[in-house]
């Protein structure tokens, strides 16, 4: 459907039986967000709340909340946009199928968005206090806005041509901020608008900011769309809403969205910062405080028939993941293009997108050698790790495509197993070590900090994996074995959550990679985990890839049986060890409060307003 607004899309919903308005008054602050979540865990419509405490705007959330719903929302242009990334793979493909490409020129007019005189968002001016002060988890710092659209341009060459659409924390107030006059704004490493600011800074000049929410839900897929520099958003936002971006040129020299819903609008001073934070973030814990950007308020407007879209994030699952999934479906054919060898790359998202990255590669170096081993594979790894996005990746694990040509990266216990048969933990592991990470992930040695593993497997199986609980006695403190995939082990390991130094730390893991040798029967198992609740992590493949993967940084809490150092490289002749128990130096998980899930369990309870939509 080719949206012009957002009310256009919520009518829509509504026509279909996919929305559902929700008339009494609920609080913004974390009610609105558990219910977002339970909508979302249940496959809950869309839900309209038209009376939030404290505001005058109606807000809507989870539109994004199932994967059918988010391809139903562009279920006239998503043909197009593939057909657009087909042509782009291969040009050719036009002159031999001409009648299947006849939607392309149209798209191809769309990319190029207008300039207009005037638009709904022109309508009304308001301040930053009249917003929905939506607040998602207890120790969050504030109200933020979670589905913002965040416009800036490079200074050194103005206009949307090489401007940046992106999805950055905006805090509406608390901490230190002037009500009403600065709002926070925090951009994690390697984004679009951080090139802006650096030339900004260098310049010596404020970064002009649009910050948009609402409009065409077009425009909220192309803020997340992991585009190559020097491809705009806006041009993305063009193809999937069916219809061209209309610009406004605003005040003070800003950029207006004219279809948005709201659009604050400002600047970034160059020489303020001011603590942002907390945050329920998408790794399932709290991105603490820290000294980020300050946007100086010049100005907010919102169309009359305004609507506040909001979302939740967390540990994952949540709404984002849809996001995840449709960029998967647009982009996932033009991986192989970009990287020679790569077949296929996902990041998982059950284990916070960018801590583990798994992908399918080709081996052809010496194809006439009689044992194959990972060559080809770490060429392909190592340009995996140099693109964008997938630069934050912590864990890479990497097989190769002709050992298993129907293997499919999306079905992870089959791509893990296959995996863990065939790795050699003597000669397989790569680390980077003092590198770049996530900056929402708190499990390296400082912000944005931390190390990086290439773990390469090929050739034939070199082992069978058990699927039963077998060991001989386990050192004092560990105990509670658990198997969680087949050959792989969670223990429950002495809590490190008050540990004072890194060697109050290290010393109980190297006091139990030492209780074996690599002959003893629990090297049967390749992977073991040291963890605080082994049942937890055990209990499903989730929670087993959220609690490994974001609990550990590879270079200081992987550690191995039988382990050695030769000419600098690292590697274990028995099993593979990963700490990943709770460190002092992690941040708290998000927590939902007990007093608002007593409220909302009598909402969804028979006869409250929310029975038969959320659980």
């Amino acid at each position: 459907m080719r949206y012009r607004s957002l009310r256009e899309c919520v009518e829509d919903l509504e026509r279909h039986g996919q929305l559902r308005r929700i008339t009494v008054e609920v609080d913004p602050n974390l009610e609105l967000a558990e219910i977002q979540r339970r909508a979302y865990r249940c496959q809950a419509p869309a839900l309209l709340f038209e009376r939030v405490r404290g505001c005058t705007f109606s807000v809507v959330c989870n539109l994004f909340g199932t994967r059918e719903r988010t391809r139903w929302l562009f279920r006239d242009t998503l043909a197009a946009v593939r057909h657009l990334v087909e042509l782009k793979i291969e040009p050719a493909a036009f002159w031999r199928q001409p009648w299947r490409y006849r939607d392309v020129p149209r798209t191809l007019w769309n990319l190029r968005p207008k300039y207009v005189r005037r638009g709904p968002i022109l309508q009304n001016r308001t301040s930053v206090r009249h917003l929905p002060a939506i607040r998602s988890w207890p120790k969050d710092g504030g109200p933020f806005i979670t589905l913002p659209q965040v416009y800036t341009e490079d200074p050194r060459r103005p206009g949307w041509r090489y401007s940046n659409l992106g999805m950055y924390r905006i805090q509406l107030s608390g901490n230190d901020y002037r009500s009403d006059r600065e709002v926070g704004l925090h951009y994690q490493i390697h984004r679009g608008i951080g090139v802006h600011h650096a030339a900004a800074l260098e310049k010596g000049e404020s970064l002009r900011v649009t910050i948009a929410v609402g409009g065409p839900p077009a425009m909220t897929v192309a803020a997340v769309m992991p585009l190559p520099e020097g491809l705009p958003e806006l041009a993305f936002a063009g193809a999937l809403g069916g219809r061209r971006v209309r610009l406004i040129a605003g005040d003070r020299g800003h950029t207006l969205f004219a279809d948005a819903d709201f659009c604050i609008t400002g600047t970034i001073d160059p020489h303020r910062l001011l603590p942002e934070g907390p945050f329920g973030d998408h790794l399932g814990y709290y991105s603490l405080v820290h000294q980020f950007p300050v946007l100086q308020v010049d100005g907010v407007y919102h169309r009359s028939d305004a609507i506040w879209p909001f979302t939740v994030v967390g540990r994952p699952p949540q709404e984002d993941t849809s996001f995840g999934e449709l960029i998967h479906e647009l982009t996932g054919p033009v991986i192989p293009t970009v990287i020679a060898g790569l077949k296929a790359v996902h990041a998982v998202d059950a284990a916070g997108v960018h801590p583990l990255l798994l992908a399918i590669g080709s081996e052809r170096y010496v194809p006439y050698a009689e044992e194959r081993r990972p060559q080809e594979l770490l060429t392909i790894a190592h340009a995996v790790l140099g693109q964008g996005q997938l630069s934050l990746a912590k864990y890479l694990l990497i097989v190769a495509g002709e050992d298993d040509p129907s293997l499919d990266i999306h079905d992870l216990p089959t791509f893990w197993q296959h995996w863990l048969r065939r790795i050699d933990w003597r000669r397989d592991l790569h680390f980077q070590t003092r590198t770049t990470i996530d900056t929402l992930d708190y499990s390296g040695h400082g912000l944005n900090e931390g190390s990086k593993v290439i773990m390469a497997a090929c050739g034939k199986p070199r082992r069978d994996l058990p699927t039963d609980v077998n060991i001989p006695s386990l050192p004092t403190g560990f105990d509670e074995p658990r198997l969680c995939l087949p050959g792989v082990l969670a223990i429950r390991g002495p809590s490190a959550r008050t540990a004072s130094s890194r060697s109050e730390i290290e010393q109980p893991m190297q006091r139990f990679v030492r209780s074996f040798s690599p002959s003893d029967p629990i090297n049967r198992y390749p992977l073991l985990v040291i963890v605080d609740d082994s049942r937890f992590t055990a209990d499903s493949l989730n929670n087993f890839l959220w609690v490994v993967f974001t609990r550990s940084d590879p270079a200081p809490d992987i550690y191995g049986i039988g382990e050695f150092i030769e000419q600098k490289h690292w590697g274990c002749i028995g099993s593979l060890v990963i700490d990943a128990r709770i460190k002092p130096h992690h941040a708290p998980p998000v927590e939902e409060d007990p007093e608002v899930t007593r409220r909302v369990d009598q909402m969804a309870a028979r006869g409250g307003p929310l029975h038969g939509m959320i659980d």
